[in-house]
């Protein structure tokens, strides 16, 4: 991976973590670098970035220190979707209220347009970006 598409990688991660970059603006930058998907561990508190050609590029990111319920609520995270979905909230609540509500990771889908949540059991809720 060549380190311009290492940096732009990066600097999306941390200025979605600082709440200064929303998802749309984010993706947008990491489709034009060529990122496929992307998993969001937050147990590992990692991001592994996935490229057309199979690269991956693993990021160290502190997330916030929540107990991570055994119960997968899929109310309360379609909450936090839509509320980062409208700009209401934005990365750093959007990762507590779905933490607070048993997510444990997602992997964003960009080519396939949809993201993919996470439980403690498996669980699973499959999310499509929303229409333009």
């Amino acid at each position: 991976m060549n380190s311009f598409t290492k940096d732009v990688i990066e600097k999306c991660a941390h200025e979605s973590h600082a709440g200064l970059l929303n998802f749309p603006d984010s993706l947008g930058r990491l489709m034009k670098v060529g990122v496929e998907s992307y998993w969001v561990d937050y147990r590992n508190q990692s991001t592994t970035y996935y490229l057309a050609d199979n690269e991956a590029h693993v990021l160290k990111m502190v997330m916030p220190s929540i107990d991570i319920p055994f119960s997968f609520n899929k109310d309360g995270i379609v909450s936090a979707i839509r509320s980062a979905q409208s700009d209401a909230v934005r990365y750093p609540e959007f990762l507590r209220l779905t933490m607070s509500n048993g997510c444990i990771g997602y992997i964003v889908w960009i080519s396939g347009e949809h993201v993919s949540y996470f439980g403690r059991q498996g669980q699973v809720h499959l999310e499509h970006f929303p229409k333009k």
